[in-house]
C-alpha cells in the first residue's frame, strides 16, 4: 500500500464514516489513515476502531497529535462550515491538503466532472454541497451548448438524511449553491431551494434542474445533459434522469422573461431536467443519495489529487 496516498477524516457522522469506509473499500489510490470526531461515543469512531483505523475524539487538535498523521497528505472535512475555517488554518500551516465538504467555501468550488482538472494544485477545495454536486453538472451540460441566463435548482432530500450539521447549515447551503451554479456552472443568474421531505418511507433525493436560455439547440443540448449524466455516474452510479429533457417555451409577459439580457437574441425557452441520486448503501440507507453524492464526489476528488501529485513526481 506504499504507493497509495494516505488520508484522513474529521468528523464522525454520518458522512464522514460513509466517506471512510468508502475510502477503506473502493479506492485503489487512497489509504485511509485516521479519523477525528469529538464525540466519543460516535457509531463513526467506534466502526475506525473495528476496522483498524486509528481514532480520536479530540478533533483537530487530537488529529494532528497522533503519530499516524505524519503521513497524511489529505484530510477530509465533514464537520460543520464554522468548524472548518479553523481545520483550514491548521491544515493549511502544516502543508496539508483539504477537501472541504462543509458549505465553509475557503477554496474554490470543484464539482468533478466540471472543473476538477482547473483546481488540482489548489490548498483547499470545497464540494460545494449535495444539492450543488447533482445539480451543476447539468446547468453546465446545458450551458456547453447554449448561454444559460438563470439557473434554478430545488433539491428534495429525506428528512431523516438531513442530520445536525446540514440542518444547521441550510442558509450556507442556498448561498453557496446560488454561487457555484453561477461560478462553476456558468449561469449568469443562480438560485437554490432545498427541501426537507418527511415522508415516510422516506423518499430518494429528487433534484430539479431549470434553465432559462434562448433559442436552444434541443438536440444539442439533450445530447449534452445525457453526455454530462453518464459521467456523473462514472462515481455516483445512483445518479439518473427520471425523464426526458423538457423544453418549454417562454411566452410573451412571463416573468421569466426579466431576467433576460437585453441583448438577448431568439426566443427563450426553459430547459427543465429532472434527476433522482440513489445511494449506494455503503454505510448509510438507499435513500440518502444527497450524503452519498458528496462523499462519492470528494472521493473522485481526492484520486484524482493523488493521482496528479503522483504523476508530477515521476517527471
Amino acid at each position: 500500500m506504499s504507493d497509495r496516498a494516505k488520508v484522513a477524516v474529521i468528523g464522525s457522522g454520518n458522512i464522514g464514516t460513509d466517506l471512510m469506509i468508502k475510502v477503506l473499500r473502493l479506492s485503489e489510490r487512497l489509504e485511509m489513515a485516521a479519523m477525528a470526531g469529538i464525540d466519543p461515543d460516535s457509531d463513526g469512531l467506534a466502526r475506525a476502531r473495528r476496522l483498524k483505523v486509528a481514532a480520536t475524539h479530540e478533533g483537530i487538535d487530537g488529529l494532528v497529535g497522533m503519530d499516524e498523521f505524519a503521513d497524511v497528505e489529505i484530510v477530509f472535512d465533514a464537520t460543520s462550515a464554522g468548524a472548518h475555517r479553523r481545520h483550514d488554518e491548521v491544515l493549511r500551516e502544516l502543508g496539508r491538503t483539504v477537501v472541504d465538504l462543509t458549505p465553509a467555501a475557503v477554496g474554490p468550488y470543484v464539482v468533478p466532472p466540471v472543473n476538477l482538472d482547473e483546481h488540482l494544485d489548489a490548498p483547499n477545495v470545497n464540494m460545494v454541497t449535495c444539492g450543488g454536486q447533482a445539480t451543476i453538472p447539468i446547468v453546465a451540460a446545458v450551458g456547453a451548448v447554449t448561454p444559460v441566463h438563470y439557473g434554478e435548482i430545488v433539491a428534495s432530500i429525506a428528512s431523516r438524511s438531513a442530520g445536525p450539521g446540514t440542518r444547521a447549515n441550510i442558509d450556507e447551503f442556498t448561498e453557496t449553491t446560488s454561487r457555484a451554479i453561477e461560478r462553476v456552472g456558468g449561469a449568469a443568474r443562480g438560485k437554490a431551494i432545498i427541501v426537507l421531505n418527511p415522508a415516510e418511507p422516506p423518499l430518494i433525493m429528487r433534484d430539479t434542474v431549470h434553465c432559462l436560455v434562448s433559442d436552444a439547440d434541443t438536440a444539442a443540448v439533450t445530447r449534452s445533459v445525457h453526455e454530462m449524466v453518464a459521467r456523473v455516474q462514472a462515481y455516483v452510479p445512483g445518479y439518473r434522469l427520471k425523464q426526458e429533457v423538457q423544453y418549454e417555451a417562454v411566452p410573451p409577459g412571463d416573468p421569466l422573461r426579466s431576467l433576460l439580457p437585453g441583448d438577448a437574441a431568439g426566443d427563450p425557452v426553459k430547459v427543465s431536467v429532472f434527476l433522482q441520486v440513489e445511494g449506494a448503501a455503503h454505510y448509510l440507507p438507499a435513500y440518502a443519495g444527497n450524503l452519498d453524492i458528496m462523499t462519492s464526489a470528494a472521493l473522485r476528488t481526492a484520486e484524482r489529487i493523488a493521482d496528479h501529485r503522483a504523476q508530477g513526481a515521476t517527471r
